[in-house]
């Protein structure tokens, strides 16, 4: 099976998660359930965008004029009387502007001598005022349903006037590790033991993209184990569970066995991936599953190509897939086999644009070139050979 009809596949089922209403604090990075409109109206009145005096344009039509001050306006505090002929009030930016007046004369070009100002340079009408509504109205849909707030868009639902929002549930991603060879990182590993890690990144992943996200450590190679894991990840209420290693055809492959036992409906168990070829999907009830090969690079690799864009999907959002680039090759490829491969490789940011340089060894078991990664270059079956310089495909991985 392809990469493009594997995903197909794993997304077919996935729709976003029930809403839910989270404090404001809590809602960046998260998907809109439904548009949000604006329960105020900014500036709910017209307000100086400068320091200075609010006067009546055709006062400081020429300059000089001398105006008496007839009060003062700051923030949050209106002025109640009315700017008339010759006078003018003294304000602050934000202020609201005082019934009369229309224009706001900076304080640079003026002069106080005790209760008159003099205007030492004329200024337009309309000048250095903020008029009401000028950034949004009541009522505007300014949020719209799907959208993934950023910071900006926190800053803009506080301002109209939302403690809460509406989101999309955050998926919740449990991670199980296979293996009698596995052991925690601290322990002192014994013979053929090696220590797990494919967790601690599969996690971070999946919690970089604003997935709940929880290790349930280390399953024997055991299907009673294994089992174990799997209802431990539903009884927290997983919406998504993926499992490293044991996800082959060997007599210590397990995991199908154990899942299948619980009622999984597999989906399919090969892929045509380099690397990770022995890679499985399949549906519990509302349990997604993926099965990610042991190795580390094939983990991560499987969990980055399938594991991101269903989070995506779950979490409401509309780019779900990754954004391919284009760059030039920094080293020579040689032709490719029947699988897709994605290449490990650096990545330079040239005056001429991105130069992505294979790793020399491109083995799944090596997790110090794939920590220098900038990208996985996409070589397409049966690939032609392809010189350094030629252009090419990459996904860039996230520092």
């Amino acid at each position: 099976m392809s990469v493009s009809d594997a995903l197909l596949r794993v997304l077919a089922d996935a729709t976003p998660l029930p809403a839910e209403t989270v404090a404001l604090d809590d809602a960046h990075g998260r998907v809109l359930a439904q548009g949000i409109a604006a329960l105020r109206t900014q500036p709910p009145a017209a307000v100086s965008a400068m320091d200075g005096y609010a006067v009546r344009g055709e006062d400081v039509a020429k300059a000089p004029a001398t105006l008496r001050l007839i009060g003062e306006v700051a923030a949050g505090h209106p002025f109640d009387g009315v700017v008339k002929p010759g006078e003018a009030a003294r304000i602050f930016t934000g202020g609201v502007m005082p019934a009369g007046a229309d224009t706001v004369v900076i304080q640079e070009v003026t002069t106080r001598e005790g209760d008159a100002v003099v205007i030492q340079k004329p200024t337009a009408k309309g000048r250095n005022v903020r008029g009401k509504g000028i950034d949004f109205t009541q009522g505007a849909v300014l949020l719209t349903k799907g959208r993934r707030l950023s910071d900006r868009d926190l800053m803009l639902a506080a301002a109209m006037n939302h403690a809460a929002l509406p989101v999309f549930r955050r998926p919740k991603v449990a991670v199980v590790g296979t293996g009698d060879e596995l052991i925690m990182p601290g322990d002192d590993p014994g013979p053929g033991q090696i220590v797990y890690s494919n967790g601690f990144a599969i996690t971070a992943l999946a919690r970089g993209e604003g997935a709940e996200a929880m290790d349930f450590g280390i399953a024997r190679d055991r299907l009673d184990d294994i089992v174990a894991g799997l209802r431990r990840a539903r009884a927290w209420g997983a919406d998504i569970l993926v499992t490293t290693g044991g996800a082959s055809v060997g007599e210590h492959d397990l995991v199908q066995r154990a899942l299948k036992a619980e009622g999984l409906d597999l989906s399919f168990w090969r892929v045509a991936l380099r690397p990770g070829r022995p890679m499985m999907h399949g549906k519990l009830e509302n349990l997604q599953v993926l099965g990610v090969p042991g190795n580390p690079v094939s983990s991560y690799v499987c969990a980055f190509l399938f594991l991101v864009p269903l989070i995506r999907r779950l979490s409401g959002r509309a780019d779900i897939g990754h954004v391919p680039q284009a760059a030039r090759l920094g080293s020579d490829l040689r032709p490719n086999d029947e699988r897709a491969d994605y290449i490990r490789a650096t990545l330079e940011l040239r005056p001429d644009g991105p130069v992505a340089t294979p790793v020399p060894n491109q083995d799944s078991s090596l997790m110090a070139p794939l920590a220098r990664a900038g990208c996985l270059v996409i070589r397409e079956a049966f690939a032609p050979a392809a010189p350094a310089g030629s252009p090419c495909v990459i996904l860039k991985l996230a520092l």
